[in-house]
């Protein structure tokens, strides 16, 4: 053990590795690649195959480190690395460095949002994510720290993380899992004030369970971990933090306890205090109890008044359009599990607090769902697009049963990627000419006029720069891939490589599973085969993707093909590229020339790879859902499908894959090739020019965070503030309005709709008996709603009292005579100070 030691001493004592180590550790150079040349100086080998300046720079020797140091360029392009980092990460420097969110929102109440998440995709050398949900997460984080929101993310560090994928000889998928060396990955363990390693308890079935916590930094941002392999843990919990998604239904439910109670509970103990607790998916929904928990202890408040206080401040976001993706666990399990933490901790009875993740309350039986915690716990959901905003409104409408589905309170934020991870050094350059260096920085305000004034040239000479590099990549992999499992590649022996980078370059890459149709592309081969092999207009296509170890439809998928790229009469055209991770992401959104993504409508709740081909010039071709059902335009790029479900689904796959090689045939591949004089495409760079000026920037987490921001989290702020100042006063005078409230309800009573036409309008009156109820606690609305029509709302006003009635009024309203008369319905619903109707009281009565 000396000898590790005397090395680590050797290496500290050199003037200049400290801020090395402050680079390394800030993944900042996840996305701002200005330190790369740097980290390849040191090790070029294992920069390339890592990236990760962290293991670069623990890998090498003090001699080589002391060289290098000594070097006076080398030392210049460090200092001027390590003061532009401290420039943007210290808040206080001058208002030139100030960041969008202070110079935007100076006088906030958001001092810290909490991010909960269970994956984080912020490189590959950080690897705790699987796909979709862990890319936004990431990019969130890195987006917030352009712009100086003050987030801190919290997650899960794995042992192993997501599984990696080989393609064996018979190209089925075979998965292992690598450890995840945490003194290899850019993290630290967090320290307390005394200087000892935070760890944090927790009490499980039968044993006090140790959570190490660690740190990983993203620029502004920090994202804290928690990892259960401690040496005081038994050995049956230390795995717990082992795999993500992997494991049964009890180890799920001991992450998810992990992540959101043990999460904010490490916060709390670090002094961190967010007033608002975004939990992107319901895997954190846990996070709600002990955040309540947490307020009853500092306010001696019970639990149902500390929940209603702080729920405020708790923003819950759902991905999921369909129910079976969403976590569910059995009764007895949650009982097992939570049963000592209800009585002892939150002081009510384990089938109170289950109740809030059923939609029946008093069912037992019924399994307890995630996704009815977040939404029953917080005080604001959205989906994450508008189409699933949409499809979330239908799926938890049982929730409030006598509210309309379209007032079913979920929103939307469309989901965004953070743009400077995703695009190449052409398209940097390209977009730094154009729109200059901060653009992504701030509120993108002129950013889609100023890229109009790139020229036809620049952006096809970045397209094409984009495409050779893929180009080279796909080769380099495809050898790798096809020598390690003994098929020899025969472009080593004879004829030219594979892959051609003036061809035009079709790209799909997913998770494989089956409402993706990731072979809709091969419904017929043979049709597929003379579109790749045209001989005057050919076309190549890149494949990348997983499937879930416990998915076998998924999996044959996959394995139908990597045998069909190994057809003698394709090769060349067509290459499946296994172990689909961020890297490789990268290379395929940089440098295809079509994005295609066939999703089954409307199951796709957002899908974000699609943008992350549009900073670099790529076009998309996709069906109409998830974010390409609101941005999709003719002149933008193409469509599979259209605005309609299919109840069967053999004839939908059959219209739509003969329309996905339709438009292949007869739009993309001619828009391709037909060039001017120059030998540009012009028409199809016009439609890049189109996608990139007005999707980029749109779809971008920039646009996102901001919407959050402005939407969502400044006033989450501003009601958590307000219900938990003065030990929850206002909470208190809230819930005894709402006692009171529910008590009287049924007396409420309506009488003598009156009608009465004026001109163009009708006077509707009405008669309404609120018995002991406080008129100043209700709304009284008309509602129509008319087929397709859009509902249509108008609170009616208290024209006067009913002589010799207490509580009587009469309340009129004008409304447009447009509509028929009969289509217009006169309710009641609960208006109590800061209380979300229908989210935290659902009361509503109806004219009959």
């Amino acid at each position: 053990m000396a000898q590790p030691t005397k090395l680590k001493q050797a290496i500290e004592s050199i003037s200049g590795t400290e801020e090395l180590g402050e680079l390394a550790l800030d993944m900042r150079w996840s996305w701002s690649h200005a330190s790369d040349k740097l980290w390849g100086r040191i090790n070029s080998e294992l920069w390339e195959n890592t990236h990760n300046p962290w293991v670069v720079l623990q890998t090498a020797s003090p001699t080589k480190l002391k060289q290098l140091l000594d070097d006076k360029s080398f030392r210049k392009e460090l200092e001027r690395l390590r003061e532009k980092q401290i420039e943007e990460s210290d808040p206080t420097t001058g208002s030139s460095l100030a960041t969008w969110f202070q110079k935007t929102h100076p006088a906030s109440k958001l001092s810290s949002v909490a991010y909960f998440s269970m994956e984080f995709g912020l490189s590959e050398a950080l690897p705790i994510y699987s796909g979709g949900l862990g890319n936004v997460a990431g990019d969130q984080l890195k987006a917030a720290s352009d712009l100086g929101v003050p987030v801190v993310g919290v997650g899960l560090l794995y042992q192993q993380g997501y599984f990696r994928q080989v393609i064996d000889g018979d190209g089925s998928q075979r998965a292992v899992y690598p450890y995840n060396d945490p003194s290899q990955l850019p993290i630290l363990p967090l320290r307390d004030s005394a200087g000892e390693w935070l760890r944090v308890r927790v009490q499980l079935p039968g044993h006090a369970v140790w959570l190490r916590t660690w740190e990983a930094r993203v620029g502004r941002v920090r994202l804290l971990l928690l990892d259960s392999n401690d040496p005081a843990n038994p050995p049956a919990y230390r795995g717990v933090t082992s795999e993500l998604y992997g494991g049964g239904t009890e180890l799920r439910l001991q992450q998810e306890i992990i992540l959101g109670i043990i999460g904010y509970r490490m916060l709390h103990q670090l002094g961190v205090h967010p007033e608002v607790c975004h939990l992107n998916e319901g895997h954190a929904g846990f996070a709600v109890w002990e955040r309540a928990r947490i307020f009853m202890e500092e306010t001696g408040v019970p639990f149902d008044l500390a929940l209603l206080a702080t729920r405020a401040g708790n923003l819950f976001t759902t991905h999921t359009p369909v129910s079976a993706g969403i976590d569910q666990f059995p009764a007895p399990l949650m009982e097992h599990y939570l049963s000592e933490y209800a009585e002892h901790a939150l002081h009510v009875s384990i089938h109170d607090l289950l109740a809030m993740g059923r939609v029946n309350p008093d069912n037992s039986g019924e399994p307890f769902n995630m996704a009815y915690l977040g939404i029953h716990g917080c005080g604001a959901v959205n989906a994450v697009s508008q189409l699933h905003g949409e499809v979330s409104r239908h799926m938890f409408s049982a929730l409030f049963p006598r509210w309309p589905v379209a007032e079913v309170p979920i929103g939307y934020v469309t989901n965004g990627v953070h743009v400077p991870s995703w695009d190449s050094s052409e398209a940097d350059a390209l977009w730094t000419k154009a729109c200059g260096s901060d653009r992504w920085r701030n509120s993108l305000e002129d950013i889609e006029e100023r890229f109009r004034s790139a020229s036809d040239e620049d952006i096809w000479k970045m397209r094409c720069a984009n495409r050779d590099h893929l180009v080279e990549a796909v080769r380099g992999r495809d050898k790798a891939q096809k020598t390690s499992i003994g098929i020899l590649p025969r472009e080593s022996e004879t004829g030219p490589a594979i892959f051609d980078p003036n061809v035009l370059t079709l790209g799909f890459a997913r998770r494989f599973a089956t409402y993706k149709r990731p072979n809709l592309l091969l419904r017929d081969p043979d049709r597929l085969i003379r579109i790749l092999t045209n001989t005057t207009h050919p076309v190549q296509l890149v494949v990348a993707g997983k499937a879930h170890p416990q998915d076998r439809e998924g999996q044959a998928m996959i394995q139908q093909w990597v045998l069909f790229a190994r057809r003698e009469e394709v090769r060349g055209h067509v290459a499946f590229l296994g172990d689909y991770d961020m890297f490789l992401a990268e290379q395929l959104v940089q440098g295809v020339d079509v994005w295609i993504n066939t999703p089954r409508r409307p199951w796709e709740a957002c899908g974000t790879s699609g943008m992350k081909v549009l900073v670099n010039g790529g076009l998309n071709l996709s069906s109409l859902d998830g974010w390409w059902a609101e941005a999709y335009d003719p002149s933008l790029g193409w469509k599979v499908g259209d605005h309609q479900s299919y109840g069967d689904e053999f004839a939908q796959d059959a219209a739509e894959g003969e329309q996905l090689y339709a438009t292949l045939e007869n739009e993309v591949v001619p828009l391709f090739y037909r060039r001017d004089p120059d030998g540009i495409p012009v028409e199809w760079v016009a439609r890049m020019r189109e996608s990139m000026a007005r999707l980029t920037g749109q779809y971008s987490a920039n646009r996102s965070v901001r919407e959050y921001t402005e939407r969502l989290y400044l006033p989450a702020a501003e009601s958590f503030v307000k219900r938990t100042q003065n030990h929850g006063e206002l909470a208190v005078q809230i819930r005894k309005s709402q006692t009171e409230l529910r008590a009287h309800w049924s007396e409420i009573h309506l009488h003598g709709i009156e009608l009465k036409q004026q001109d163009e309008q009708f006077v509707i009156q009405a008669q309404i008996y609120l018995g002991a109820i406080p008129p100043e606690h209700v709304r009284i609305e008309l509602f129509a709603e008319n087929g397709e029509v859009a509902p249509f709302i108008a609170e009616m006003n208290r024209a006067s009292e009913l002589v010799g009635v207490k509580g009587g009024f009469i309340y009129q309203a004008q409304v447009p005579g447009s509509r028929p008369v009969g289509d217009y319905t006169v309710r009641i619903v609960a208006a109590l100070e800061t209380l979300a109707a229908p989210l935290e009281e659902p009361l509503i009565l109806w004219q009959r």
